[in-house]
């Protein structure tokens, strides 16, 4: 089962006379990391928000809005009265000096932040305990969009390496013809450059098949095969968190695949090689949003 990194989820609730409405927004990335809006009654729970988040979603740029909007009854206010008469003096001081009109002075202090303040902002243990069921709504909405996503990416993952693998038996069914090409060609050479009267044709023959050992491919394929197997199973299991290890597996794919094209010197090796190469590529860029 594959999950993806990206996802959206949304919850709405009421507690008490507040309103609080948490949006979760997750996109790929290397490692977690959370971009966090509170509002001021939540600040004392940051950290604890922040832990909940995290031990869920695991992996990947997480963006979390909560807003809080107040319902019923206007409740009392604070002023920061110190805090008004420095911003207040300060503008008075700057508008002296611009000959600024000073009309709306005092309405402009009020709407900076931090000058007015409701009375009771931080909120109870108990109704904390209320909004982690709101926290986890969206949260687990924002999940099942990634394991939705996370079927379609299984499906199309499995059908790159399989593609990759049906690539297998056209290589094999090519070696033979290569060997005999390649042992063709370096006696067409050699005729043509020394003459078959001035080399031995014993030394040449084991010469021949120690150069076709060094350009087998046969233990590449193997590998490949063994590895395709392998991400298969991974990608099937039911770990959550599989991408970096899904990476690993298609790095190693890649290097039998690009070995195999370097040993080749066949024309239609070569050929097999590049669409492999073209498979592999898109399960890459694929792979780059799995969890």
């Amino acid at each position: 089962m594959v999950y993806s990194m990206t996802g959206y989820g949304r919850a709405e609730r009421t507690i008490g006379e507040k309103t609080f409405l948490v949006e979760l927004k997750a996109l790929n990335g290397k490692q977690y990391d959370i971009r966090l809006t509170l509002p001021q009654t939540l600040k004392p729970f940051e950290f604890d928000i922040r832990n909940i988040i995290s031990e869920s979603l695991l992996r990947g740029s997480v963006e979390c809005i909560i807003t809080a909007k107040q319902n019923g009854a206007a409740k009392s206010i604070t002023l920061n009265t110190d805090l008004i008469k420095y911003f207040y003096n300060t503008i008075d001081s700057l508008a002296n000096e611009l000959h600024a009109e000073k009309e709306n002075i005092l309405s402009a202090v009020l709407r900076l932040p931090d000058v007015v303040a409701n009375s009771s902002e931080v909120l109870s243990d108990e109704d904390f305990k209320q909004f982690t069921d709101i926290l986890n709504e969206a949260i687990n909405q924002l999940i099942n969009y990634r394991k939705n996503e996370g079927a379609v990416l299984e499906r199309d993952l499995m059908e790159r390496i399989s593609n990759i693998e049906k690539l297998q038996p056209l290589i094999a069914a090519s070696e033979p013809n290569r060997r005999i090409k390649i042992k063709e060609n370096l006696i067409k050479l050699l005729n043509e450059n020394a003459g078959k009267e001035n080399y031995d044709e014993h030394r040449f023959e084991q010469e021949i098949i120690y150069y076709i050992e060094k350009i087998d491919i046969s233990e590449e394929q193997v590998r490949l095969t063994s590895n395709c197997k392998y991400f298969k199973e991974v990608l099937l299991d039911k770990n959550i968190s599989k991408g970096k290890k899904l990476s690993f597996i298609l790095q190693e794919i890649g290097r039998e695949i690009n070995t195999t094209g370097s040993k080749a010197y066949d024309i239609d090796i070569q050929r097999y090689v590049v669409e492999m190469k073209d498979e592999l590529e898109k399960a890459k860029e694929q792979i780059l949003n799995v969890l």
